[in-house]
């Protein structure tokens, strides 16, 4: 189970017990996860980039909604952001 469950499960509002949509939700997660690092350009630690880990949560939202093709779109200019930032952390060794 990963780690990102439980604030994900509390962003998206969902407080019922359901292994099943937990199952999806760790999917959607992992995808997500995936899809932002590799803007990054690495992995990303969500535990510690406050940025990274609010695109996430919004990222699995879209996922969950079905709606996946949207977010790069709606959220074009933070993941330009998250690329830039990780772009400037390479570049000073970090």
């Amino acid at each position: 189970m990963d780690e990102l469950l439980e604030p994900v499960r509390q962003y998206l509002d969902i407080t019922w017990e359901d292994p099943t949509l937990d199952s999806k939700l760790n999917g959607c997660i992992q995808r997500g996860k995936a899809y932002l690092d590799r803007i990054a350009g690495r992995a990303i630690d969500y535990s510690e980039d406050k940025r990274a880990r609010q695109l996430l949560l919004d990222c699995v939202r879209y996922i969950r909604d079905n709606a996946f093709q949207d977010f790069q779109h709606d959220w074009q200019t933070e993941l330009n952001g998250l690329n830039a930032d990780y772009e400037v952390l390479e570049a000073a060794g970090g």
